[in-house]
């Protein structure tokens, strides 16, 4: 673990404390949790976006093709409960 100071105005730090209270948890380990979760949530979005990119194009014009089946487009980690 690393120890880290930070800087909130009132209003934000107080909110932050009740938060924390109300998990249980210190104020520490709540602020903690929040940037392990948002960090996450972004290396998630950071690794969709590059699978993305790394798709080849289709092209427009041509014989059509049928859409992909709902179960392939919702069958991601982000959509399956925790």
């Amino acid at each position: 673990m690393k120890n880290v100071t930070i800087t909130l105005d009132e209003e934000t730090a107080e909110k932050a404390r009740v938060q924390a209270a109300e998990r249980k948890m210190s104020l520490s380990r709540y602020v903690g949790e929040l940037l392990r979760k948002e960090l996450r949530h972004a290396d998630e979005y950071e690794a969709a976006y590059r699978a993305w990119r790394a798709r080849k194009p289709f092209p427009l014009k041509g014989p059509p093709e049928p859409y992909p089946k709902r179960d392939e487009i919702y069958d991601r980690p982000i959509f399956r409960r925790r």
